[in-house]
């Protein structure tokens, strides 16, 4: 039995769950979130509790059981709190600039880079620090790992867009390997 697929998921207050036969809707102050279910997973509400439960014992329904339970756990938690991730800008001259969902990004490019998310997406700069924030955690995740991707920390300076609390092991550099010798 999946350890994590037969807790239960408490309900919070302001969050409204509308169950169907092969899709289960879960509407909060921030949005709304769709998760399709597949035929060996059901979903059953009481006591403004939701337990996920399977049909059968075989091998997909007990590796769909857990993750039905986590993304309807996700979906809850992403309307009524949301879900944020932080990045950042390290090196001279970095600097970003948000609207709404679409950021510009400045990052020694002969260029500035544009950056449009999805509309549940939006972004905010204080300093050197980009706050991504929405309440679909996947698309959270994509938008931060995007950003990341256009300049991904050097591994010799360190310079570029890095996680908030990420360590980048930086390489010794040529002149370093010639004087140990």
């Amino acid at each position: 039995m999946s350890k994590i697929g037969k807790r239960p998921i408490i309900i919070k207050d302001n969050v409204r769950i509308i169950s169907g036969p092969n899709q289960i809707i879960v509407k909060g102050p921030l949005g709304e979130i769709k998760i399709d279910l597949l035929s060996k997973i059901t979903i059953q509400i009481k006591d403004n509790m939701v337990y996920i439960l399977r049909k059968s014992n075989d091998k997909q329904a007990l590796s769909l059981h857990g993750l039905t339970r986590a993304l309807v756990s996700n979906a809850i938690t992403g309307v009524a709190d949301g879900f944020q991730k932080q990045l950042e800008l390290k090196g001279a001259g970095y600097r970003a600039e948000a609207a709404e969902n679409k950021i510009t990004l400045h990052l020694g490019y002969s260029h500035p880079i544009e950056f449009v998310a999805d509309e549940s997406i939006k972004f905010e700069v204080k300093k050197n620090i980009i706050t991504v924030f929405g309440f679909d955690k996947q698309k959270v995740g994509q938008a931060a790992a995007k950003l990341r991707q256009f300049r991904k920390p050097d591994p010799y300076k360190g310079k570029g867009v890095r996680y908030v609390g990420e360590e980048v092991k930086l390489k010794p550099g040529k002149a370093a390997k010639t004087t140990t010798t």
